[in-house]
């Protein structure tokens, strides 16, 4: 059997660890984005004691690298008593960390965002919530979709360090293909073909999401 057989043979390994990149993923991707959005609205409400945890927070994510979180999740907790499984222990990193930055990049589009919009909103009686719901976060996060589309394949990137963990995603199940049958480049092409593809596809959706916003007039350009 060629090496290009062996890898089609081996196409079972390729599917699951897929799935199980997607998985984690699409949770990651979601949950964090919540999170960051939550934080984003807990920062409106100018509590001074609660931003600053919420900076340093953000600072101590920035600062951590993502793989040195995930030890300490996976392996480092469990000297406190507190034990989970690879799987759970990637999501949680994966969550914790992109909602940290999710959170910094509707920051910063916040904080050159028009006030006049808000003094409007004021005038007509709208409260914090509404004012936020439906005015603050629709055009901060249509003007920030650039840079999550950025964060999304940074996040769909980082689930390959998960491997470290024992977690069976894409680049694990390439591994043990080239560990088994000694094809290494055959094993990271078909892996990379699949990161590849998969970030076309985040390209292809924030750019619909993008011309969307804009056709919405979602924008404080």
């Amino acid at each position: 059997m060629n090496q290009w057989g062996i890898i089609w043979a081996a196409r079972e390994s390729f599917f699951n660890g897929l799935l199980s990149t997607l998985e984690l993923f699409i949770i990651a991707a979601v949950v964090g984005l919540l999170i960051g959005v939550l934080l984003c609205y807990v920062m409106e409400y100018q509590n001074r004691f609660i931003n600053r945890l919420i900076i340093a927070f953000v600072s101590l994510m920035r600062a951590v690298p993502f793989l040195i979180l995930a030890y300490l999740l996976y392996y480092g907790l469990p000297q406190l008593g507190i034990s989970m499984e690879a799987w759970t222990a990637g999501l949680l990193s994966l969550v914790i960390y992109h909602g940290a930055y999710f959170f910094e990049i509707l920051r910063s589009q916040r904080r050159i965002f028009s006030a006049g919009y808000i003094e409007a909103a004021v005038s007509q009686g709208f409260s914090r919530y509404k004012i936020f719901r439906r005015i603050v976060l629709p055009n901060i996060f249509s003007s920030a979709l650039p840079l999550m589309g950025n964060q999304l394949i940074i996040c769909l990137k980082d689930t390959a360090f998960l491997c470290i963990i024992t977690v069976q995603e894409i680049t694990a199940a390439a591994n043990s293909v080239q560990s088994t049958y000694f094809i290494p480049f055959n094993a990271f092409i078909v892996a990379i073909a699949l990161y590849w593809g998969i970030s076309i596809l985040l390209e292809l959706l924030i750019k619909r999401l993008s011309h969307y916003g804009a056709k919405r007039g979602m924008t404080h350009a």
